[in-house]
């Protein structure tokens, strides 16, 4: 590889370390041979359910160089998300972990800008574009790709050291840079993701049903609760943390050191009534920033309501 790259490499991955991400791999932008006729069966079958968007712009998922041009390599981050306090009332309608804090689209995005600034300084001109689970990527292809861990069972990236709970996030740069290898699939034999799921949505293993999962229903389902799910949402709210909680790997999770994440004092102590009682005005304060202000409050009203 190019002096270029043996110089430039190592300097990314110790700035993205520097700027509180917990891990950052590189691959080469190529296309993605192996994901396409998989994609393809899972968009066929309707796996997607009603979100369309997954329809879209199939040929730049597979490949980044048609996302943008002159791309060379992908840079993969992890962002720990894991909280070292959840929810304290056992009985009220439960909140996914990733959406605690702030949304982490924002707070990923400026950490990322910041990188590709810092890498412009050291190399001069570079053309980079940033994607945080909002475009057209394969994150967690990518970030297989890179090194920075498997796709289990329940089609979420895990890493021995440190489990699942994390984001991941993307810089497209058009300059060619070390790229690291793949790791090994650790899931072994184990099923504990299938057999935990409220829904069964892990309809085999590496094989996620998206209609069918609590996450889809709770946060990208913009009409009516359907009957047939009625008391099968474990508590859930907003998303689903049941196949990650159960994930063996997931006792090697350390919780994260991102300010941006804490979620607002109130959140963790509201009660089941507290919750049930939600005003418009609560809403707002709770989830200011939050991912959460995606359903609206409209649509956590009707999640809450369902668990009832």
């Amino acid at each position: 590889m190019n002096s270029l790259a043996n110089k430039t490499t190592p300097l990314i991955k110790q700035k993205a370390l520097d700027l509180g991400f917990m891990s950052c791999g590189i691959s080469k932008a190529e296309f993605l041979e192996d994901e396409a006729p998989r994609l393809e069966k899972w968009l066929k079958e309707n796996r997607n359910g009603e979100m369309k968007y997954m329809e879209n712009y199939f040929d730049k998922r597979l490949d980044p160089r048609i996302l943008m041009d002159g791309c060379k390599s992908v840079v993969s981050v992890l962002l720990n998300y894991f909280p070292s306090e959840t929810q304290y009332d056992i009985d009220s309608p439960k909140i996914s972990k990733y959406a605690y804090g702030e949304d982490y689209h924002f707070v990923i995005k400026r950490k990322l800008n910041e990188l590709l600034q810092y890498i412009q300084s050291e190399v001069g001109e570079v053309s980079g574009r940033i994607f945080v689970d909002s475009a057209p990527v394969m994150d967690k292809v990518w970030a297989k790709k890179a090194g920075l861990g498997w796709v289990g069972k329940n089609s979420n990236l895990i890493q021995k050291q440190s489990g699942s709970f994390f984001f991941i996030g993307e810089l497209l740069l058009d300059i060619e840079l070390n790229y690291d290898s793949e790791v090994a699939d650790y899931c072994g034999s184990c099923t504990k993701c299938l057999d935990v799921c409220p829904t069964g949505a892990i309809i085999q293993p590496y094989v996620v049903d998206g209609s069918k999962c609590i996450s889809y229903f709770t946060i990208e389902l913009k009409d009516a609760l359907p009957q047939s799910m009625k008391g099968q949402f474990d508590n859930w709210a907003f998303g689903c943390d049941a196949c990650q909680d159960t994930c063996p790997w997931n006792r090697f999770s350390k919780p994260h050191q991102e300010a941006a994440f804490l979620p607002h004092p109130d959140l963790l102590e509201m009660t089941k009534q507290q919750w049930q009682n939600i005003s418009k005005e609560k809403f707002d304060v709770l989830f200011k920033n939050s991912a959460v202000k995606r359903t609206k409050y409209e649509g956590l009203r009707r999640n809450i309501d369902f668990l009832e």
